[in-house]
C-alpha cells in the first residue's frame, strides 16, 4: 500500500520553547496520532514522537479558526495600539 505523503498539513516541525501540560486522548486518538508521527517522520526524514506533534498541530488549527482570529484579533490591535500610546 503506497500513502500519499505530499497531503501532510503539518510541514517540518521549528525548534521552538516549549511549557508542559498534560491532556487525555481516546486510545483512537492516540493511535491516530502515533500513525501520524511515523508518516511525518517518513515524509520529512526525522523521527518525531505523537507527542511532539501535538502543539504544532494545535498552533495550525487555531491559525485557520476564523471565529478564533475574529474574537482575538480586535483585541490584538487593540493592545498594540495601548503598547504605543503608553509614554515611553
Amino acid at each position: 500500500m503506497s500513502i500519499s505523503t505530499s497531503k501532510l498539513r503539518l510541514g517540518p516541525l521549528p525548534k521552538t520553547e516549549t511549557v508542559k501540560i498534560t491532556i487525555a486522548l481516546t486510545t483512537a486518538l492516540k493511535a491516530d496520532l502515533e500513525r501520524y508521527a511515523a508518516l511525518h517522520a517518513q515524509t520529512y526524514g526525522e523521527s518525531v514522537n505523537a507527542a511532539t506533534l501535538i502543539p504544532h498541530m494545535l498552533e495550525a488549527f487555531m491559525a485557520r479558526d476564523r471565529g478564533f482570529k475574529r474574537a482575538v484579533l480586535p483585541r490584538a490591535i487593540a493592545a498594540q495600539r495601548n503598547e504605543k500610546a503608553a509614554p515611553g
